[in-house]
């Protein structure tokens, strides 16, 4: 007896298989290497302007810390039930670093495979005023690591992905993902047969030969790639294959939801399935998590992104980089199925 198509064209997917990919999840490993970064958020009040300058002077009322980049992955596949592995540089003796350590190990992950290096933790600090972000700024080296740095970084990929069901990339151009660095984990995990998710930037965009899912924007995309891409008009995808050497591409189009497009340029559009958009940051972060999870479940590429498309729905309508529960996709789910009936 064959199992029942899902009621609707727009669900994508049956409830009892969605329940077999969020339940599966649970207790996989997935290893994540790229940048971590730690966000602080000053939240406050304006009253008046500086007499030092034309700026407004912010009263500071609270101050929130929160796990970012390739960490705000941890988080989420955490999250969803899955442990996680998060090979990242921190700062040897920074106290950004040992921050984020500890929130890593709040959240049950390892923190065993940190590298600890002679520059700052990435941190990025917004000053908020009203929910409206003032000014931002950086502390953090971005230039590649080198040397020894290195290889204590392919050190830990490797007893990492050796003991992981999915491996995730995730780039920010800060230096941890080098064409040695990537080249290493993506041979050992192909050599364990387990799906390797990447979300990249410019600088190694086309050091990812191998990859399951690659997850640029539609604008990194058309950028690496010197060309706009025309998704209902195919016949240029493959160049974009041999180029990238990778199985799928997974692009997101804001309000018109993603796109899974197959190495044989087949193109399968995912609607959204966002009821209210509040803040996108971290969307892709969670997007990129649940592809890892249900990848390690044994989702194909296509349900892998289906499940993510419900997961970032629900992200956008919280405020900053948060987390996703399963119990918040399968009430996504079920709230999608009865708005379309």
């Amino acid at each position: 007896m064959t199992a029942a198509l899902p009621k609707s064209p727009a669900t994508l997917i049956a409830r009892s298989r969605l329940d077999a990919l969020l339940d599966g999840a649970r207790g996989r490993r997935v290893a994540i290497v790229g940048d971590a970064m730690l966000d602080v958020y000053l939240r406050g009040d304006v009253e008046r302007i500086s007499p030092e300058a034309p700026v407004p002077v912010v009263r500071v009322r609270s101050r929130t810390l929160a796990l970012g980049g390739a960490a705000n992955v941890a988080q989420n596949v955490a999250a969803a039930g899955a442990s996680c592995a998060l090979v990242a540089a921190v700062g040897a003796d920074d106290l950004a670093g040992r921050t984020l350590c500890d929130e890593l190990e709040r959240i049950q992950g390892d923190s065993d495979s940190l590298v600890r290096v002679a520059r700052p933790t990435t941190t990025k600090t917004r000053v908020l005023a009203r929910a409206q972000q003032v000014v931002r700024f950086d502390e953090e080296d971005d230039g590649d690591l080198t040397g020894d740095d290195v290889e204590r970084v392919l050190a830990a990929v490797s007893a990492a992905v050796s003991r992981a069901d999915a491996l995730v990339l995730e780039d920010y151009n800060k230096g941890v993902l080098v064409p040695s660095v990537i080249e290493g984990a993506i041979r050992v995990a192909r050599s364990r047969g387990i799906p390797i998710i990447v979300d990249p930037k410019y600088r190694n965009f086309f050091s990812y030969r191998g990859a399951t899912v690659f997850k640029p924007n539609r604008r990194e995309l058309e950028a690496a790639m010197g060309a706009a891409v025309d998704l209902d008009h195919p016949e240029a995808l493959p160049v974009t294959f041999e180029r990238l050497g990778v199985e799928h591409l997974l692009l997101t189009l804001g309000e018109r939801g993603m796109a899974l497009i197959a190495a044989d340029g087949v193109v399968k559009r995912i609607p959204t399935t966002a009821r209210d958009v509040y803040d996108v940051v971290g969307a892709g972060d969670t997007v990129t998590a649940y592809l890892a999870t249900s990848l390690a479940a044994g989702a194909s590429a296509y349900e892998a992104a289906v499940v993510a498309n419900y997961a970032a729905g629900v992200e956008v309508g919280k405020l900053g980089a948060a987390t996703v529960t399963p119990e918040e996709i399968r009430e996504a789910y079920e709230d999608h199925l009865g708005n379309r009936e």
